[in-house]
C-alpha cells in the first residue's frame, strides 16, 4: 500500500522509516520491534501490519499466528494456521 500510494519502492520506504526512527524527537514503545517489522516488511515482502505482527509475535514468544494473510508463510519464525 505504501509503495503504490507514495509510488516509491519498499527498500527505499524501509530506509526512511529506519531514518524517521532514528531522530531524537522520534519515541516509541519498542524501536527494536519497529526495526524487526521493518526488516520483515522489506527482506520478506509482507504488508507492515503482517511483519509488525510477526515481529510482536517472535518478541512474545507466540510460535503459531492465525492470520488470514498467507504472505506470513515467507517466514520461517512463526507458523501460521487457518482460521
Amino acid at each position: 500500500m505504501l509503495e503504490s500510494f507514495y509510488e516509491v519502492d519498499r527498500p527505499r520506504i524501509a530506509v526512511l522509516m529506519r531514518s524517521t526512527l532514528a531522530l531524537g524527537c522520534i519515541e516509541t514503545l519498542d524501536g527494536a520491534l519497529l526495526r524487526r517489522a521493518l526488516e520483515l516488511y522489506e527482506l520478506d515482502r509482507l504488508d507492515f501490519a503482517e511483519a509488525h505482527l510477526v515481529a510482536q509475535a517472535e518478541a512474545t514468544g507466540v510460535a503459531e499466528i492465525v492470520p488470514f494473510d498467507r504472505s506470513i508463510d515467507r517466514v520461517d519464525s512463526v507458523h501460521r494456521r487457518e482460521p
